[in-house]
């Protein structure tokens, strides 16, 4: 469905009202809540981004996928209807298939974990976004090696707020979603709740099988938030979420076009439910006690057509390949934190040194059912596994004044990591480690608008198991990874607070990288190849860059902001002996998906009290697919552009995401068999978001 109306829809809203004077304008101040204390982002000695629910709903974001090119050195990768996986500073994981996935890069909802399953990270309702940048081991431990990506919802409040969304846009998309929120008791209880729908028939079609929607998109999200105020010193908070997603997977084709001529599509489905107990009691004025308690059980199927054809695409005597491969997943995850915080008084070392010190206790559980069917037998080769973890973390951080001006923090996090995995094809595997990180920074106040600091840090990432069982023994497994990283920063706020900039330069040393790779082999069965997905560790990888960004209030009518992520990652003594038979040299090659640049620029012009309109480009330098092979994506520049009229309770919003449909690509796999099929040694990608524009209407109480 593409939109011949919404031309004059712009000038028919143009034609309304006269263009008034502006009223006064201020950048926010943008509170993080990922750290020890809630502090301004501008107050945080941390090489972080915040997106706030305004820009969410001006490019009417529906997945974190939509808005991580604004954060400088943030990547995603696709395989899949949604970006499921994140690299920061160009380390993160690509892909999940039979081996159980350790992430390096966290997910947190509302305080609920869900690092293994990025489809959950939708936006609706959400307030902020923040992305951290750098090794987190201190808070985070296991799962931040690289960041983390934290998402809170909106909190309930005093007074009745009541928030209506629907809109339209290409591709049979349109979304309905409802909050509300307020007092249930007054002065006690608190509550907010909110649902969403977001359909769309996805941006591919399959003319085999007549269809437009078999990348389709059907996702349900449901908050909840109960908020007790049990004393003036006492707050408990229930958050709750559940996440329904049936979208279509139908992504990959011969020729890299939009046009599918699967015969077996597959899906991209996951569904969450999920809560998080928190308590914040004020015990005293020298001492404060938090704790969480979390829960969430999520069922996925991540299945897709194998050979991308039909039978009737090719002689069957020349192709007698056709194949389908499901992957079904339940995990299940239990957690227990508990903190315990200095307050005013309670600082120790002559009234110096505020602290913290924690403890925490995780369960996981991951079982996989896999099953491929061969030209559409039943289950020729079915494989089962179950993958537990369990992790008891002690914690502390010490925040020292030195001067008036100089703060000392030094943290640290132990963590006893235990993973038990079997599997239907005979390999058992117990691991018991004690793992360690942490950091040690100075922060220097130079003045109260500039805030200088740099950091030394330690993180660290369990080790895991390869399932392949063509793998040698030496192969089958793989060890923990640490990395040191310094950085240093520069947080500022000039004329009179009306610009804000931030730099960060950092050196990460990876020891024992992880580093995913894979051989294509022939199959075990038939005719065709398979490929084996294994991680290795690299003795030595090296990640250097620097990270920037500014927001500045020209005035009370025009804003501009950008950001800018510069990276060197490269693979400083590894080779890959079968690559390397092949040509394909590894040592001093930037690792997969980090490219060498990432920008993005844009404003904001306030035509008058009504009228917002708001425009920005953002791109990104190419970047290899994989660790296996030499295939690169095209670097590009995306241009999205929104307008919005605001009527008192009322919001009509125009936007659009990629405006010069530019194609771009979000995985890639370099592969070939045999010519006379149709399969050809080349690389094959999966596309990005097409242009897509659309009208949203809003109604706030």
């Amino acid at each position: 469905m593409k939109f011949k109306f919404l031309p004059a829809a712009i000038v028919a809203l143009l034609s309304t009202n006269a263009f008034a004077d502006t009223s006064e304008v201020e950048l926010p101040s943008m509170v993080v809540s990922a750290d020890f204390r809630p502090n301004t982002a501008q107050e945080t000695p941390i090489s972080l981004t915040t997106i706030d629910s305004d820009t969410i709903e001006s490019r009417s974001a529906q997945h974190i996928e939509d808005i991580l090119n604004l954060a400088p050195n943030v990547n995603v990768s696709s395989g899949a209807s949604r970006a499921q996986y994140f690299q920061i500073r160009g380390i993160g994981e690509r892909s999940e298939f039979k081996a159980p996935l350790n992430p390096s890069v966290g997910l947190y909802i509302d305080g609920i974990d869900l690092s293994r399953s990025g489809g959950a990270a939708t936006l609706f309702d959400i307030d902020q976004v923040e992305i951290l940048r750098g090794p987190q081991g201190t808070l985070y431990g296991a799962n931040a090696l690289a960041g983390v990506i934290n998402l809170q919802s909106k909190q309930p409040t005093e007074d009745l707020e009541v928030h209506v969304e629907t809109g339209i846009a290409d591709y049979n998309t349109h979304n309905v979603g409802v909050a509300v929120g307020g007092a249930l008791i007054e002065n006690t209880l608190l509550g907010r709740m909110s649902v969403y729908s977001h359909q769309s028939d996805g941006f591919m079609d399959n003319t085999f099988l007549g269809r437009d929607d078999t990348q389709e998109r059907d996702e349900i999200t449901a908050r909840g938030h109960l908020k007790w105020l049990v004393d003036k010193d006492l707050t408990l908070d229930l958050n709750l979420l559940h996440i329904d997603i049936d979208n279509g997977y139908d992504a990959f084709t011969f020729d890299n076009s939009r046009n599918s001529v699967a015969d077996q599509p597959g899906k991209d489905a996951q569904k969450t439910d999920a809560f998080a107990l928190k308590s914040d009691w004020r015990a005293s004025d020298k001492l404060q006690l938090q704790s969480t308690v979390t829960y969430s059980q999520s069922d996925l199927e991540y299945s897709y057509d194998d050979d991308w054809s039909n039978a009737n695409q090719f002689n069957p005597a020349d192709f007698p390949y056709s194949g389908f491969d499901q992957y079904l997943r339940e995990r299940e995850n239990y957690s227990f934190e508990g903190r315990a915080l200095s307050n005013e008084n309670g600082k120790v070392f002559d009234n110096t040194t505020a602290w913290s010190i924690g403890f925490y206790h995780s369960s996981q559980k991951q079982d996989l059912a896999r099953k491929y069917f061969d030209n559409d037998t039943p289950a020729v080769y079915p494989f089962n596994n179950a993958y537990d973890t369990l992790n008891t973390s002690v914690f502390g951080q010490l925040d020292t004044a030195l001067t008036e001006k100089l703060t000392l923090i030094s943290g640290l996090r132990i963590e006893n990591w235990q993973a038990e995995y079997a599997d239907s094809a005979g390999l058992n595997k117990e691991t018991d480690e004690i793992l360690f990180g942490g950091k040690l920074g100075l922060e220097y106040q130079i003045q109260p608008e500039h805030l200088l600091f740099t950091t030394l840090s330690r993180g660290y990432k369990a080790g895991g198991i390869n399932t392949e069982t063509r793998l040698t023994n030496n192969e089958r497994s793989f060890d923990s990874e640490y990395s040191w990283t310094i950085e240093a920063g520069l947080k500022s706020a000039w004329l009179e607070g009306d610009l804000i900039t931030n730099v960060t330069t950092f050196y990460t040393l990876r020891k024992d990288a992880q580093i995913k790779s894979s051989l294509e082999v022939p199959k075990v069965s038939g005719s065709g190849s398979d490929f084996i997905d294994y991680f290795v560790n690299a003795k030595k990888v090296t990640n250097v860059g620097v990270e920037a960004d500014f927001d500045w209030l020209l005035n009370n009518q025009w804003k501009v902001f950008g950001s800018l992520g510069l990276l060197d990652a490269v693979l400083d003594d590894y080779e890959n002996p079968e690559l390397l038979a092949n040509g394909i040299t590894l040592s001093g090659r930037r690792i997969a998906h980090a490219p060498a640049y990432q920008f993005s620029l844009g404003g904001e012009y306030y035509v008058t009290n009504n009228w917002t309109f708001r425009a920005n480009i953002e791109g990104k330098d190419e970047f290899y697919f994989s660790n296996s092979h030499n295939s690169k994506s095209s670097s590009y520049v995306l241009l999205n552009s929104s307008i919005d009229y605001k009527k008192g309770d009322w919001k009509v919003s125009l936007w659009g995401r990629n405006l010069l449909d530019k194609d771009y690509d979000t995985r890639g796999f370099y592969f070939g068999i045999d010519p006379s099929t149709g399969y050809t040694s080349d690389t094959y990608t999966q596309k990005g978001d097409p242009r897509v524009v659309g009208i949203n209407l809003t109604w706030d109480y």
